[in-house]
């Protein structure tokens, strides 16, 4: 099956493309590497790989994509840090779509930006079925697809658009990324932006990444396998105690998943002594976290993410 999609696919973005470049937006996700191995297999070098730091990635992401798909897979790398840009666009911004589609505009702008730069026509995105139905549905705004300006000055590619995040991973296989990738656990286009609840902040994305990343560190731990797992700042202070005197810090909540395809998901049935060991890290470790708590809902009526 997947012998006869990768000639399907690379035969057609070959013939989109022509003599022409494409630019892609490259996350480090498994469905935006994977498009980005698949259009490299079609045109080479004549693929730019945009990864742009918009300052909501994970723990050492900007430096695990670039070794990643520079170092070992060889694709033509532009490292762009936008990270000031995305704040700046996102001060005063509370409603989880307006945050979406902002992200999305600027994500766009930057990446019409390099493709002047470098001539090139053509848009590459990672876009899969759960993205546009959601969307479609109006249950919440991809940043690859709500977040698209009505006029887009590159023509756009989705090789992936018909397929689920499980078919994505027997793709990336069958495509020979590593299983770092194609076994990554998926992470929100506008990253933990829509981790944040209510007016992102450089602060507050600090608080959350290190959360992100002690939650993501115990349940490996643990060996557990979920879909995904995952912290979320709720913008909730609440009472605390730090030695004998009150505290009032941040609340994490913590969100650990089962799902095939990300349409629906369970809440994972998580030993109670890795959720204390979570909470005791995150607590520890994290000054202004006081309170960790553990979300039980399914999707639905719950979406996976908390905006």
């Amino acid at each position: 099956m997947w012998e006869d999609f990768i000639r399907e696919k690379v035969e057609e973005i070959r013939n989109t493309v022509g003599d022409g470049k494409a630019i892609i937006a490259l996350s480090g996700g498994v469905d935006s590497s994977t498009a980005a191995v698949l259009a490299h297999r079609a045109i080479g070098d004549r693929l730019h790989a945009v990864f742009v730091n918009t300052g909501f990635m994970r723990k050492g992401e900007p430096e695990f994509v670039v070794k990643t798909f520079r170092d070992e897979l060889g694709l033509n790398i532009h490292y762009i840090d936008a990270s000031e840009r995305f704040f700046e666009a996102l001060k005063g911004v509370t409603d989880p779509e307006e945050k979406r589609k902002i992200i999305g505009r600027v994500f766009i702008e930057v990446f019409e930006e390099v493709a002047k730069e470098i001539n090139a026509d053509f848009l590459i995105q990672g876009t899969i079925a759960p993205d546009w139905i959601e969307s479609k549905g109006k249950i919440k705004s991809h940043h690859n697809v709500g977040g698209l300006p009505e006029r887009l000055n590159l023509k756009l590619i989705e090789p992936l658009r018909d397929l689920y995040k499980d078919e994505v991973r027997e793709l990336a296989r069958e495509l020979g990324l590593p299983e770092k990738i194609y076994n990554r656990m998926p992470f929100p286009g506008p990253g933990l932006a829509v981790r944040v609840l209510g007016e992102v902040t450089p602060e507050k994305i600090a608080i959350v990444r290190e959360a992100n990343a002690i939650v993501e560190e115990e349940i490996e731990k643990a060996g557990l396998k979920p879909w995904q797992a995952f912290a979320v700042l709720l913008g909730v202070k609440t009472v605390g105690v730090q030695g004998d005197i009150r505290a009032y810090k941040e609340t994490v909540a913590v969100r650990v998943v089962e799902s095939l395809d990300g349409m629906t998901a369970n809440a994972m049935d998580v030993p109670f002594e890795v959720l204390q060991r979570i909470a005791f890290r995150i607590t520890s470790e994290i000054p202004e976290v006081g309170r960790v708590l553990y979300d039980v809902t399914n999707k639905p009526p719950a979406t996976i993410e908390f905006e």
